[in-house]
């Protein structure tokens, strides 16, 4: 990195001696050894410019306890100024200014990230601010990346690529359809969301408001005996509901407040529905039969050209078919998040797709049922300690089927690259 940036962009004056650049890690920890890392190669060369670090909260290495205004040695909320003056020239992240960010300055990526979908388009866009009074062109922006493929990127900027356009509007009255078929299967009675939105928006206790959830639940778990695929309908529908109103209530007001009541009461409902997983009787036959036992390396092209599709992308909107099918809805994703983390990691794995989506899925069993699941990670507000207590319990669920799935502990333990996009990938398939 810093052969390509002091060189390169620096000594070579790039926007008239202003441009900066970015270096993207897995992690806060990742990114605190590469600030130091950096520091150590700038110190040796006489300091010819100094750089920052941006990371949320605190985070302890090597026994050190570490927060970004005592590494920069000013507020948090100056960094970003800070960045903008001649002095500093880099700034080290993990995921703070990855989006949102604005420094027509920037130039130059470095990234040691997994970057998919909209998080790769918006992480990248940061280079595309325009700068007409430091001659900004195409030709100065520089990407310099360690871990995600040229197909990677691509599937990541094709929707985006030319003009993109909704096939048709989001039907809004599909709301009414599925809260009718919701409150039809008897699951949940009106008085019990009433009460539950009044205890929630009066800030009581979980402790208080977990049992009217409770209630729900144990009539869709037991009491009504329902068919498994009528439970796999209604949970499917029960997320449709919080997926569509959630998105459309942040663009549009309601006068419907009993949309507004089913929404959250759905929210704190759908994770404790328990739906028999149909190919539940396979994963211990499967799970011996995979020999997890090496994984590729790929020497990938300097200066390589990615070739977006210049076609005009349509977009389907949200699925507003109040029929939840349960393999459309909740198969076809795992399968993709599957599909991309083996095409990253194990290329050499000789198991069947089928046997690699059980592995997956019994991991996220064993997440789900985690004793800390729900109320740690699942119903915690606070997006940092969230992440805290995911990461907490993949260890532990690790650690425990070390003895089943040891080559993959090994690379979870030794490889924190591995062990970064595994737990990336997890939190989408519990989400």
């Amino acid at each position: 990195m810093m052969d390509h940036f002091i060189p390169q962009v620096v000594n070579s004056k790039k926007l008239k001696g202003k441009a900066k650049g970015m270096v993207i890690t897995q992690n806060i920890e990742t990114a605190i050894r590469y600030y130091q890392a950096i520091n150590r190669i700038l110190k040796q060369q006489g300091n010819p410019f100094k750089i920052l670090i941006a990371f949320s909260d605190k985070k302890e290495v090597d026994g050190v306890e570490y927060v970004e205004p005592d590494m920069n040695g000013f507020s948090e909320n100056d960094t970003r100024h800070k960045f903008a003056t001649d002095e500093y020239r880099l700034l080290v992240v993990a995921n703070k200014y990855l989006t949102g960010f604005d420094q027509p300055k920037l130039c130059s990526m470095y990234v040691d990230k997994k970057l998919q979908g909209v998080l790769a388009v918006q992480a990248l866009s940061r280079l595309n601010r325009s700068a007409p009074k430091l001659a900004k062109k195409t030709e100065d922006l520089f990407v310099l990346d360690f871990f995600n493929s040229v197909d990677d990127i691509k599937t990541a900027f094709d929707p985006f690529y030319t003009a993109t356009s909704l096939s048709e509007a989001t039907d809004i009255n599909v709301l009414h359809e599925l809260k009718t078929a919701l409150d039809e299967v008897g699951v949940y009675e009106w008085s019990e969301v009433e009460v539950f939105i009044k205890r929630y928006f009066n800030q009581d206790d979980a402790q208080e408001l977990s049992p009217i959830i409770d209630v729900a639940a144990d009539r869709f778990n037991a009491e009504l005996e329902l068919e498994n695929d009528d439970k796999i309908d209604f949970k499917i529908k029960a997320k449709q509901f919080v997926k569509i109103y959630g998105q459309m209530a942040s663009i549009m007001p309601y006068e419907i407040v009993a949309w507004e009541k089913l929404f959250w009461f759905l929210k704190f409902l759908i994770p404790k529905l328990k739906v028999e997983d149909p190919d539940a009787d396979l994963l211990d036959e499967l799970l011996e039969s995979v020999d997890l036992s090496s994984y590729g390396l790929e020497r990938v092209k300097l200066n390589q050209t990615i070739s977006l599709d210049d076609a005009e992308t349509e977009l389907d909107p949200q699925n507003s078919n109040p029929r939840g099918k349960y393999g459309e809805e909740e198969t076809n994703p795992l399968d993709e998040i599957i599909r991309n983390f083996n095409e990253r990691w194990f290329q050499g794995w000789g198991a069947t797709p089928e046997e690699q989506k059980i592995k997956f899925l019994n991991i996220a069993n064993s997440l789900k049922t985690h004793p800390d699941f729900e109320a740690k990670y699942q119903g915690n507000p606070d997006p940092h300690n969230r992440e805290l207590a995911f990461e907490k319990i993949l260890k532990e669920v690790m650690l425990h089927r070390r003895k089943d799935e040891l080559e993959l502990y090994k690379l979870f333990v030794n490889d924190e690259a591995f062990k970064a996009s595994l737990q990336q990938s997890l939190q989408r398939i519990v989400a």
